[in-house]
């Protein structure tokens, strides 16, 4: 037993050495350019270890969209959850994420951005596992505005659905600019425009959005 817990412990930690790899590739050239000799070759492991880990090409790249959807919930959705539901939580979702994308997390930026520019027209488990993602995150803004709305800090009359999809529009919109570009100014843009639309949702019981600077 002892050896088994051995060979497990290895292959867990193997698993995600390859994984902190796979994130980074796909980030900036695609999950397409996920192989499992060129993982082998830049983390000096054999095909056969690597593949017996994964068992597919499709398994490597559904894997690594669920370690980036590890890594965005540890980064963005739980520190953003440990402020009081209200406009301060939206608001910190919103500039957590930007962080998220501005510092790098992913060195092409945000993992998911990418995922769904390449996956958007195709079919198959990686292209609805990239949807899912999509779907999470964009109901996971919804809800935490409709929390905002519940608390008394959202005006009654606010379509959720519809400031949720402005919000992440400016946020994706800065990831991109930033990424093209390789400049910041568009995440003061995004902040910017961000603050400006949860002031006008806002009622005066709000907690009161940053001035940005």
């Amino acid at each position: 037993m002892t050896r088994l817990d051995g060979r497990v412990e290895r292959g867990n930690r193997t698993r995600q050495l390859v994984l902190r790899r796979t994130v980074e590739i796909a980030s900036v050239e695609g999950l397409e350019a996920l192989t499992v000799g060129r993982l082998a070759t830049e983390l000096e492991l054999s095909k056969s270890g690597v593949f017996a880990l994964f068992g597919s090409k499709q398994e490597l790249q559904l894997a690594t969209v669920r370690e980036a959807a590890r890594i965005f919930i540890e980064r963005v959705i739980r520190p953003a959850g440990e402020v009081p539901a209200g406009v301060g939580r939206v608001w910190r979702l919103c500039e957590l994420w930007l962080e998220y994308s501005r510092g790098r997390v992913f060195p092409g930026g945000c993992f998911f951005y990418g995922a769904m520019a390449e996956f958007d027209a195709r079919t198959g488990p990686v292209h609805d596992a990239v949807v899912r993602a999509q779907r999470d995150w964009s109901a996971h803004v919804e809800r935490t505005i409709e929390e905002a709305r519940t608390a008394g800090e959202v005006r009654a009359d606010t379509d959720v659905a519809q400031l949720a999809f402005e919000l992440v529009a400016l946020m994706e919109t800065a990831n991109a600019l930033s990424v093209l570009h390789d400049e910041e100014t568009a995440y003061r843009r995004a902040r910017l425009g961000i603050a400006r639309r949860l002031r006008e949702a806002a009622t005066g019981d709000a907690v009161p959005i940053p001035e940005v600077p």
